[in-house]
């Protein structure tokens, strides 16, 4: 099997939680570019912060790569807004070009300066996107065309920097692109066979609980809170 080509990290982002735009709420999605080195250990990179820590960050999201090939998709969807005038915008750590969910594999494996990431799952978008563009309906739109981004986990730590290279290191299962992961969790969603077959991926627990749901139930889980946000207020 011929793994890709490798590719190098544009632009590399962190940022603070800081309250945000419903009461209670908190978000580090506004991720801001890195001149120097950063030090990654197993919860991502030193320094970077996540507003709810319940749902974001941890080991087995520890690190957001969003391609900045979308950003062109995203100005003729939207409109050229300032937040897609630059990385940084869907609160990315890694941006680059050249890759996209169609050409990388649940469970690959990639050195980056001396770090070695493991591709975890798909991001699932939250309302806080709605907020972050404006826009009310952005996170079902994030979904729904499929222009997620993705988390690795972090095997090995170390130091890593802009310009850095992105190097495949293994390709487990070539047979699970993260485009068929999406078909499968929002086109084709009760595709037994499908869901079946995912259950031999390292998938994070809060995926396992998902697939073997629909498995169980012959049913959907509800997108609603985590798509429209608090139900008393709008975006």
């Amino acid at each position: 099997m011929t793994l890709p080509a490798p590719i190098h990290i544009d632009t590399l982002l962190t940022g603070r939680a800081v309250d945000y735009t419903r009461p209670g709420s908190r978000s580090a999605i506004d991720k801001r570019p890195v001149a120097d080195a950063v030090q990654v250990d197993i919860n991502g990179i030193v320094g970077d912060e996540q507003g709810d820590p319940r749902v974001h960050g941890g080991p087995d999201k520890a690190i957001h790569h969003y391609p900045f090939d979308h950003y062109a998709a995203w100005r003729a969807d939207i409109g050229a807004l300032p937040v897609l005038a630059q990385p940084g915008a869907f609160g990315e750590n890694l941006s680059t070009t050249g890759m996209t969910e169609a050409d990388i594999c649940v469970g690959d494996r990639l050195r980056a300066g001396n770090v070695v990431l493991e591709v975890s799952q798909l991001r699932q978008p939250c309302w806080k996107l709605n907020d972050r563009f404006g826009t009310r309906d952005m996170a079902r739109r994030v979904q729904h065309t499929g222009r997620t981004g993705w988390y690795y986990r972090v095997l090995e730590g170390g130091t890593l920097r802009t310009g850095d290279t992105l190097a495949w290191l293994e390709r487990p299962w070539p047979q699970w692109p993260l485009a068929r992961v999406l078909d499968v969790l929002y086109r084709n969603m009760l595709d037994r066979a499908a869901l079946e077959d995912m259950l031999a991926l390292p998938l994070t627990p809060s995926w396992r609980k998902l697939v073997e749901g629909r498995l169980t139930r012959g049913e959907v889980e509800s997108w609603a809170k985590r798509i429209d946000g608090p139900a008393s207020t709008t975006a």
